[in-house]
């Protein structure tokens, strides 16, 4: 089970119990990739502890929460080690891709599928000129990209912070979260 459906079952079981069903429909940036992200158990030990890192990770919602989390991961456990910092890297993505619209950025066969997608016509060149192999199915509001791979043609597909940062890369350029936050409600 990856990460974020983990979180999302506890956060929707939780916001449940509370008798909040608002909380348990509010939608959720979906993050499926191939990265080494979590929290070691010799890091921090014990179910309960590492659920509580989940979930205050999963509950950011911009750099100054991201920064509070690992600053009490450090202040409590020491230097995180690579995975957890690559959490956190996700973490930091996420709330990109939300800001951008998106619920969902899957890696699908040898393909990313991010989703909803509706381009304006601007987007939709960059698109072709930047990423040409790509595939944008309007009616599903889907967008479909290759994955890249590390030296190019034979290469083996990225990975990790590499496959993160090309993400971040494709989801700046084509979306345009900056102008996205500008733009007035309903424009």
């Amino acid at each position: 089970m990856g990460f974020d459906l983990y979180v999302r079952m506890v956060g929707e079981a939780v916001a449940e119990l509370k008798g909040d069903p608002q909380a348990a429909e509010e939608v959720e940036t979906k993050v499926e990739l191939p990265i080494n992200a979590h929290i070691p158990h010799d890091y921090v030990p014990g179910e309960r502890l590492r659920l509580q890192s989940y979930k205050r990770i999963a509950s950011v919602s911009g750099e100054e929460d991201i920064l509070a989390a690992y600053e009490e991961l450090t202040d409590r456990y020491g230097t995180p080690p690579q995975p957890v910092d690559n959490l956190m890297a996700v973490a930091r993505f996420r709330v990109l891709a939300k800001s951008a619209g998106l619920a969902d950025v899957v890696m699908q066969g040898n393909q990313i599928r991010f989703s909803p997608v509706e381009l304006r016509e601007s987007q939709e060149l960059r698109l072709r000129r930047l990423y040409p192999k790509s595939i944008h199915k309007e009616a599903t509001k889907t967008l479909l990209v290759p994955v890249p791979k590390a030296g190019g043609l034979g290469g083996k597909p990225l990975r990790d912070l590499e496959l993160l940062k090309w993400c971040t890369d494709l989801v700046n350029a084509v979306f345009e979260p900056d102008k996205r936050k500008a733009r007035p409600q309903g424009g």
